[in-house]
């Protein structure tokens, strides 16, 4: 049995570096089922301690050594709504593959890329979770269409709830359909798994603003409960002299365009201004996704961070493949400034080099700023990817409580209102897919406790 985990196939560095398609391949049968192999199938399986939503992990793969894919199908499918979706965006890493016991003397078990593998022949052969009770006559009303939301309408569908979702956008998915490239996660992937949630009977409206269209009182009074996934969707800034110039994008704009309105096609209605170099501030996997798709688009792309490589908080594999594509990092760099032209255009940065100090409670190391080293770089385009926080436009006339950070006030996933409960982003600040999912999760586990 091997220590080392197969390697799944990726498009070349210089060829997909000119197009938006997959980057990483996933497995073919031989390799799923060699990979599968290695697993110990533990009596005690430590890798399930780190997902958060519980897939029956040694289940699903001995489901693979046994050449049985519509049961493995089963099994994950018991515990996710979205398979396909977190076998490519799921940080395994930290999670169930950090836990596993082959990577103590070797590689982990590559538990995302089977998942995904899983997710994908049954997309191809049409599986369908067999999962449903019988209709017991409560509706469920959800706010956003994202993965916490999705997440919560799947576990109350397969529960014989009547679940209808409210989303603001023309097209279901929420972050994953606006925010993730399609070169990590294609939105054909995403529809896929909504029309599965279709064929659970989840009934999705979208082009519907909650708060304005309709609201959380009168969803309050249509329905047995309400579900808010209504995500963190607005971006950040530093508040530096010049953010106001024309060439400044947050990142979320940036995604918004390419991946929900296709503007790196040629015939895009929604053209991004064509810079000649840009740079994009942050070090996040939102950060990471901007920089990598203004590079496709034939853009000088800088990434720069005010710490050093070792602090990037975005994945290692999507550094990695960032830097095969030719990103250029300027680590330990921050803005100072924007500067512009005569018409408000931006010609360049000051900037200033940073000193890390020692780390915090958190863990996080300090950082102070050089002043001597202050100087410019020539640029016309600057993209922010600093975070995001909740717009709660959804909640106006609600009179929902929410914390000192601005966020949805939850115990137990219950909010302030009756019959109302919240999850994902809208509570915590922004977070990971899976989080906003096990998020739903627990909403849905709440609801179905207290209307059954």
């Amino acid at each position: 049995m091997s220590d080392s985990k197969v390697k799944g196939r990726v498009q070349e560095p210089n060829v997909r570096v000119n197009n938006f398609n997959e980057v990483e391949l996933g497995f073919n049968d031989e390799e799923a089922h060699l990979e599968a192999s290695r697993c110990l199938n533990c009596p005690k399986p430590r890798c399930m301690e780190g997902c958060p939503v519980k897939i029956q992990i040694p289940k699903f793969i001995k489901a693979i050594k046994d050449n049985d894919l519509k049961l493995a199908y089963e099994i994950i499918t018991e515990s996710s709504s979205l398979p396909a979706v977190c076998g490519r965006v799921c940080p395994q890493e930290k999670q169930c593959e950090k836990m596993c016991v082959k990577g103590l003397k070797g590689d982990a078990i590559s538990i995302g890329s089977l998942e995904r593998y899983v997710a994908d022949v049954a997309m191809k052969n049409d599986y369908a979770s067999t999962a449903k009770k019988e209709s017991n006559g409560k509706k469920v009303a959800i706010v956003g269409a994202g993965p916490a939301g999705l997440t919560c309408a799947g576990d109350l569908a397969k529960n014989g709830f009547s679940v209808t979702i409210y989303e603001v956008l023309h097209k279901a998915g929420g972050v994953l359909t606006y925010g993730i490239p399609e070169f990590r996660l294609p939105k054909s992937i995403v529809q896929k798994e909504v029309e599965s949630l279709k064929k659970l009977g989840v009934e999705i409206l979208t082009d519907v603003p909650v708060g304005n269209a309709i609201t959380i009182p009168e969803l309050q009074d249509k329905y047995d409960a309400v579900f808010i996934g209504s995500g963190a969707g607005l971006p950040k800034f530093m508040g530096i002299d010049g953010e106001d110039a024309n060439g400044v994008f947050s990142a979320n704009e940036i995604l918004t365009r390419i991946n929900l309105m296709g503007a790196y096609k040629s015939l895009s209605k929604t053209p991004i201004k064509k810079a000649k170099r840009a740079y994009i501030i942050g070090g996040g996997n939102v950060a990471m996704d901007a920089v990598r798709c203004l590079k496709r688009l034939g853009i000088e792309t800088h990434l720069m961070y005010r710490r050093s490589e070792e602090e990037l908080p975005a994945r290692k594999m999507e550094v990695e493949h960032a830097k095969e594509e030719g990103i250029i990092f300027d680590l330990l760099t921050n803005p100072v400034r924007i500067l512009t032209d005569d018409n408000n255009n931006v010609i360049g940065m000051e900037v200033v080099n940073m000193i890390l100090g020692e780390a915090g409670e958190d863990g996080r190391r300090s950082v102070s700023e050089d002043e001597s080293s202050k100087h410019v770089v020539d640029c016309d385009m600057v993209v922010m990817a600093l975070g995001t926080s909740p717009n709660h436009e959804a909640l106006k006339n609600s009179n929902i409580v929410l914390t000192e950070r601005g966020l949805i006030s939850v115990e137990n996933s219950k909010t302030s209102l009756d019959n109302v409960y919240a999850g994902g982003d809208a509570v915590t600040g922004a977070a990971t897919v899976i989080l906003a999912m096990e998020a739903g999760k627990k909403a849905a586990n709440e609801i179905i406790n207290a209307l059954l």
